[in-house]
């Protein structure tokens, strides 16, 4: 089926984009899979060739587009390599629309240049930990001092993406109690510098998967922020959350998609090479079968994957179908990546072939940005139930 959701224009960025991963990324990529993050001096290079300004205004040195269709490709070309760019997304797709929906004209001016060229890489600290999934049950807090100049930030964040190389994080805290008809009041948005006295990085975590993104700890300890970085409103940023869901679980469901595809690819790559009994694994019909099982699983998905990007460009994705978008690919890619490993067997669970890392990577897809027994609840509600 031929897809109409890319035009000429993102053509073009994939090829610039595949050269760029192939020559900058491929060849080096086992060293940051061994240190566990991606080296500060690569977000630089993304910078350079304009990864971080795509949805940037042009007056801010961004190319001034509002497409997340350019961050589609990316996560095609990613998975297709079987790379990851370390905190990038989190940067791009999480950060950005809080700074272009909530900073003021000052704030952008002094935001978003460095934003762009990587200068200052942002991050997203909102889970504590003993709340996980329950952000109105924060614990963190950021007072208003006494003479009105700055907030007092104290508190704990955890499994934060991008954490160990952030320059700036958005932090969420609270400025006010809940109320007993509304526990998500009280919660406020600040961006603040992790230079600043009393911000502190904690352990760099070793996850299952993801291994080239650094996650992070983060400890507060009466870390001064000026009042000219609280984002948006006092007391509303539950509401500020809620309302860039739609899109963070689309680059979720996108991704994942997206990684089910590359993993048919690689699995079918392998069926051809590898020879059992004499003949190519491919010859048999187990083999046939299965790849054709997944390859229509991969089919769909990708139709919602691409019906979601244009809802989401058009500003009509609502909280419900992105919900469903996630809770479907999220799911195939599991189902997916899962025989396709299968296919290559003991081999798919050496790290050295890329269907194993895929597979490490891919199961965090159903727990971050809402867990799959929460997409199922919010279907279930905007269905009335």
């Amino acid at each position: 089926m031929r897809r109409t959701v890319f035009n000429e224009d993102h053509e073009a960025f994939r090829e610039t984009l595949r050269a760029f991963i192939e020559a900058e990324v491929v060849p080096v990529y086992d060293d940051w899979f061994a240190a566990g993050q991606a080296p500060r001096d690569f977000y630089y290079k993304l910078g350079e060739l304009g990864i971080f300004g795509i949805n940037v205004p042009e007056e801010f040195g961004g190319a001034g587009l509002d497409s997340h269709k350019f961050e589609a490709v990316l996560y095609e070309e990613t998975a297709r390599a079987g790379v990851h760019f370390g905190g990038s997304g989190v940067h791009v797709l999480l950060a950005l629309p809080y700074i272009k929906m909530l900073a003021t004209d000052e704030q952008k001016k002094r935001y978003l240049p460095k934003f762009v060229t990587g200068e200052e890489m942002w991050a997203i600290a909102m889970t504590e930990p003993g709340t996980g999934s329950d952000l109105a049950g924060m614990k963190s807090t950021a007072k208003l001092s006494e003479d009105g100049t700055h907030y007092v930030l104290n508190g704990a964040k955890t499994f934060i993406t991008g954490g160990v190389h952030a320059d700036k994080v958005i932090v969420c805290a609270r400025t006010a109690a809940p109320t007993a008809e509304d526990r998500r009041h009280g919660i406020s948005l600040f961006a603040v510098d992790t230079k600043s006295e009393g911000y502190s990085v904690g352990r760099k975590l070793d996850k299952l998967g993801l291994k080239t993104s650094d996650t992070a700890e983060l400890a507060f300890v009466d870390v001064k922020v000026p009042v000219e970085d609280l984002l948006g409103e006092e007391n509303k940023g539950f509401y500020y959350l809620g309302h860039n869901l739609a899109s963070e679980r689309w680059g979720i469901a996108f991704g994942a998609y997206a990684q089910a595809k590359a993993a048919v690819r690689f699995a079918k790559q392998y069926v051809q090479e590898r020879t059992v009994f004499g003949k190519p694994v491919a010859h048999f019909q187990n083999t046939k079968f299965e790849l054709a099982a997944c390859q229509a699983e991969v089919d769909a998905a990708e139709a919602v994957a691409d019906r979601a990007t244009e809802a989401l460009d058009a500003g009509e994705l609502t909280p419900a179908e992105a919900a469903s978008a996630k809770l479907f690919c999220t799911e195939v890619a599991h189902r997916v990546i899962d025989r396709c490993l299968q296919l290559h067997g003991g081999y798919g669970y050496m790290n050295e072939y890329p269907i194993a890392r895929l597979y490490a990577d891919n199961r965090v897809n159903r727990i971050y940005g809402g867990t799959s027994e929460i997409m199922k609840s919010i279907i279930a509600k905007d269905m009335g139930l």
